[in-house]
C-alpha cells in the first residue's frame, strides 16, 4: 500500500521477515514527509516478535531509525544506546534484537534496491548479503545494476 512492489511475492516471502531492507518505489499514499527528497522508501519486517507486535498494533506505517550514531556498530540493547536517552520520548526494552557476541549481527541489515525491475543494486551490505544475492540471482534471475 505505501510502495509498487514490482517483484514476486514469492520474493518478497523469501527476504521478509528477516535481516533485509527492501527500496521500493513510494506509493502516493505514504506521507510526503517520509523520505521527502526521494521517490523511494525503504520497507523492511524484522523477523523480531515485538517489532512485529508493534506494527501490527499501528494503523499505519512506522518510521523508525537505528539507535546508533551514523556509521557505528548497530547497537542490540537499550543499555548499548544510553548516551541517546535523554535525546529521545520514548525507549521501548523488546529484548536484544541479535546474538551480542555476533560480529555480523553489528553489520545493519541489508539494504537492496528493487525499484528498477529485473534488477538490483546493494545499497549496505548488511549481514544477509550472501543469502540474498543468491535469492536474487539464483532463484529470481535478476542481475545487479551497474553503477
Amino acid at each position: 500500500r505505501y510502495c509498487h512492489v514490482n517483484v514476486p511475492d514469492e520474493l518478497l516471502r523469501d527476504l521478509l521477515p528477516g535481516p533485509v531492507t527492501l527500496v521500493l518505489k513510494r506509493s502516493e499514499e505514504l506521507n510526503k514527509d517520509l523520505n521527502p527528497f526521494t521517490s523511494l522508501v525503504g520497507v523492511r519486517i524484522p523477523n523480531h516478535p515485538f517489532i512485529r507486535e508493534l506494527a501490527r498494533a499501528c494503523s499505519g506505517p512506522l518510521a523508525l531509525t537505528s539507535a546508533n550514531i551514523s556509521c557505528q556498530a548497530s547497537t542490540l540493547t537499550v543499555s548499548e544506546f544510553q548516551d541517546l536517552w535523554p535525546q529521545l520520548s520514548l525507549i521501548i526494552d523488546g529484548g536484544p534484537i541479535g546474538d551480542v557476541q555476533s560480529p555480523e549481527c553489528r553489520l545493519g541489515s541489508t539494504v537492496v534496491d528493487l525499484s528498477v525491475s529485473g534488477k538490483f543494486t546493494i545499497i549496505r551490505p548488511g549481514c544477509a548479503l550472501t543469502s540474498t544475492v543468491e535469492i536474487l540471482r539464483q532463484k529470481y534471475g535478476l542481475i545487479p545494476e551497474s553503477s
